[in-house]
């Protein structure tokens, strides 16, 4: 007997869910996003060129059509919190309900500790933390109502682990997944799960520049016990599964997709 076939298929099933989903006009929002319409999810996705947003909903609502799922354009800028506020409130409106907020918004700026301005960590900052918080805050009012929701915080491995030249991002994430922690506890008896998602080294737009170095290429090999760059599409099981029923036990947690690096020394 095959043991996957044990496992009803509803244990996964996210039909009837509504799921916003910031930073996925691309890179692992996009692959999240599809990930959820696959499974059933009407999903928002935010960013905030209109062009590519356009392209991304094309993509998700593809991914989501033999199982019901769909998808919608959600522009909106999430460090600007009457537009986060607004967005939320669209969602509502348009789809009566809220169960899955992604904060997958992420900004980054490598540079010496001694040389970093006191306000640029402040932006990174308001990017990577205090807009999540904000979106966190509105999502839950809705899921306190319905006695559901799912919150899934994107961090990094950059949130346990540090490298010279990072502090403000390391800082930034490292609280990203403190406020997870803090949230599971405080949101927790609402019926409200929150987690987060510790991606790795994937192979995005952003890293291109990375993916091409044939010495970074190297160094992964030797790294991580996968021996490789993810690829965008690996990460979207990770927020299946937290979104999904198979995770409702699950809260206070950070999931690594990491192909090992943790693990590897």
């Amino acid at each position: 007997m095959n043991p996957a076939a044990a496992i009803p298929s509803s244990l996964f099933s996210l039909r009837g869910r509504v799921a916003l989903v910031t930073g996925a006009g691309r890179g692992l929002g996009l692959s999240m996003a599809c990930a959820l319409a696959a499974h059933g999810a009407s999903v928002w996705l935010n960013g905030r060129d209109a062009g590519i947003l356009d392209a991304a909903v094309g993509q998700a609502g593809a991914a989501g059509a033999a199982a019901g799922g769909t998808a919608q354009a959600l522009p909106f800028d999430v460090t600007d919190e009457a537009a986060a506020s607004a967005a939320v409130a669209r969602v509502l409106a348009g789809s009566g309900r809220l169960d899955v907020l992604v904060n997958n918004v992420g900004q980054r700026r490598r540079q010496p500790f001694d040389e970093l301005p006191a306000q640029a960590l402040r932006e990174l900052l308001e990017a990577n933390l205090v807009s999540a918080w904000h979106l966190c805050r509105e999502a839950a009012r809705p899921m306190r109502v319905q006695g559901f929701g799912r919150i899934i915080n994107v961090t990094s491995i950059a949130g346990p682990i540090a490298r010279a030249g990072d502090a403000a991002y390391t800082t930034s994430k490292g609280a990203l997944e403190a406020l997870t922690r803090a949230l599971a506890a405080e949101l927790g008896p609402q019926g409200i799960n929150v987690n987060a998602i510790a991606p790795g080294y994937f192979a995005t737009d952003t890293n291109a520049a990375m993916v091409d170095d044939a010495q970074t290429a190297v160094w992964l090999r030797q790294r991580s016990s996968l021996g490789r760059w993810g690829q965008p599409d690996e990460i979207g099981g990770a927020a299946v599964f937290l979104a999904s029923p198979a995770a409702s036990y699950v809260t206070g947690q950070v999931l690594v997709v990491d192909g090992g690096y943790l693990a590897h020394f």
